[in-house]
């Protein structure tokens, strides 16, 4: 009998990933990255070198269709499978990314009147320039007596749908009028696949204040945050959000020619990079998290009851598997922390004692902050340099290292960044578990897990768990090739749901990192330390962070 295969794009920060799976047993045939052309847009437009004020993360669309045409082919190349042989397709991407367009999805910054104005592009999930909005929109939800915030944690992020809306609307209301549809990146790249706009549950639900059993808010909360937005919903998004598994529709002629695919080949509705790897990473049921670590961090756990923790980023419904509430939580900066010491904070002679070894600079302070023992260092650092998604939801705190001597060296901050990632995991799974939301294990998927085996160490002996890991190389892009064969259907070979799917697909890896007693306790009192340092600094007894981070903005406008 001829293999069956499916694929899965992951779009992630500043790539794309392509992955081609047998569907019969999960092997991981081929896989090929498309890095973006243009990157994260964060200081100025291209082309018309247009500057852009702080906070500000902007992406081109144009850098998602070429991962189409770049990487998709490269996995049939590199595996030599049949494309007839490929029975879905399934992408996840970053969330909220969210774009205004034409009424046949043209990307507003795709035209020549629109493409020097900021605001016609791409918002990326860490364009943070919106927290005014997210202020306003959370004080008017109060005011009014609204009560779907409670889903959200208490308080809707700047990275969110709705105050990226707004920002246009304040700063560019041109835009919002020439703007037929708003809609997340997901849902356009499927769009462009199949030629039909659809909408998913998972960013609907988790980033653009939608529930199932209540819908949007309604227009008259739109209309208290600004008039111009009241219909915003039935005029610029969508009532119609498809769940999770179901075909989005049949690769066009078109998108069939970008990607070497057949016309007419099963596309999956859209997914979250994170939330689809929960499934990929063998985890069906209540209590395991899965902790998807790269650029970020998510963690995801699922209930079978429905409850509010604070400073969450929300629970959605079937947001993750069919007939469980999936709650997520977040770190808005785990790997872009390391790589910013890198970058800014390393020594020349530990570049060219790297060199010298032929190992990356990442490694060589791996191998020295690993021969440190926990505490050995006087260093607790606040690890918020990219703001606080959990549990204080707010982008406008900023990093903090305490201890620092003449004597400090650069592995000894290295290893200090790492424990602050796994300090303020540990607050997101004490919170879930403080509201009734157990975590019964712990799952890691994502680039990390691969890369450091010291942060893992670290994470389980902070938590106090023991941490398994996914089987799934790209967990996202798995969990996309999942998907898609769901889509495909039981008939061409795939499958009838997304369980079992991972029934069939989905495996752990033999390694697992087991919780050091010794080095708990010192963490343990490391972490009360941590405690203290978060709450003075992010629940208002001292906004120093957000009075320099003021100052300087104001500086730089002037």
């Amino acid at each position: 009998m001829t293999s069956k295969y499916a694929i899965g794009v992951d779009f992630g920060s500043e790539s794309g990933r392509a992955l081609l799976v047998d569907v019969a047993d999960g092997r991981e045939i081929a896989t090929a990255v498309h890095p973006y052309k243009n990157s994260v847009i964060d200081e100025r437009l291209p082309d018309s070198g247009v500057v852009l004020e702080p906070d500000w993360a902007l992406q081109d669309p144009n850098d998602y269709i070429e991962v189409f045409k770049q990487a998709i082919p490269a996995v049939l190349k590199q595996s030599g499978v049949n494309p007839a042989d490929v029975i879905g397709l399934g992408i996840d991407f970053t969330a909220c990314t969210m774009l205004p367009t034409k009424a046949d999805g043209t990307p507003l910054c795709y035209l020549p009147e629109w493409r020097n104005r900021p605001h016609a592009w791409v918002k990326l999930w860490k364009h943070h320039a919106a927290q005014p909005e997210a202020n306003r929109l959370n004080e008017t939800a109060r005011a009014l007596g609204y009560d779907f915030l409670d889903r959200y944690g208490g308080k809707i992020s700047s990275e969110w749908f709705v105050p990226k809306a707004m920002q246009i609307v304040d700063e560019d209301p041109e835009i919002y009028a020439a703007a037929d549809r708003l809609i997340e990146a997901a849902d356009w790249v499927v769009w462009q696949l199949t030629g039909k706009e659809t909408r998913n549950l998972t960013t609907a639900g988790y980033k653009g204040l939608w529930s199932r059993s209540e819908g949007f808010p309604p227009d008259a909360f739109f209309k208290a945050l600004d008039p111009r937005l009241e219909h915003m919903v039935d005029e610029k998004m969508s009532r119609e959000i498809a769940m999770l598994g179901e075909k989005a529709g049949g690769l066009t002629e078109e998108a069939a020619a970008w990607t070497g695919l057949l016309p007419g080949t099963a596309v999956a509705i859209a997914n979250v990079d994170a939330h689809v790897a929960v499934p990929a990473a063998t985890v069906t049921e209540p209590g395991r998290m899965v902790i998807n670590m790269g650029t970020s961090n998510c963690h995801m756990v699922m209930g079978a009851e429905e409850h509010v923790v604070p400073g969450m980023c929300g629970y959605v419904a079937d947001g993750i598997m069919p007939g469980l509430f999936g709650y997520e939580a977040g770190q808005s900066c785990v790997g872009d922390h390391f790589a910013w010491f890198i970058e800014n904070g390393v020594p020349g002679a530990y570049e060219r004692e790297a060199a010298t070894l032929g190992i990356s600079i990442h490694e060589l302070l791996e191998q020295k902050a690993a021969k440190l023992r926990p505490g050995e260092s006087g260093l607790v650092a606040l690890d918020w340099w990219n703001g606080n998604r959990s549990v204080l939801v707010d982008v406008d705190l900023t990093g903090l290292l305490v201890g620092m001597t003449l004597a400090t060296r650069a592995e000894e901050i290295y290893r200090a960044l790492i424990e602050a990632t796994a300090f303020g995991t540990r607050v997101i799974i004490e919170t879930f578990e403080q509201y009734g939301v157990p975590v019964t294990g712990i799952v890691a998927t994502g680039g990390l897990p691969d890369k450091n085996k010291l942060l893992m160490q670290i994470y389980a002996d902070v938590s106090g768990r023991t941490i398994n890991v996914s089987g799934a190389t790209q967990g996202g892009a798995f969990g996309s090739a999942m998907h898609g064969a769901v889509a495909a259907g039981k008939q061409a070979g795939g499958f009838e749901d997304i369980t079992e799917a991972a029934r069939t697909m989905a495996r752990l890896r033999a390694e697992s990192y087991t919780p050091n007693p010794e080095a708990k306790a010192v963490y343990d009192r490391l972490f009360a330390e941590y405690l203290k340092l978060h709450d003075y600094f992010g629940r208002g007894e001292n906004d120093v962070m957000k009075r320099l981070k003021a100052l300087k903005a104001e500086v730089i406008r002037n």
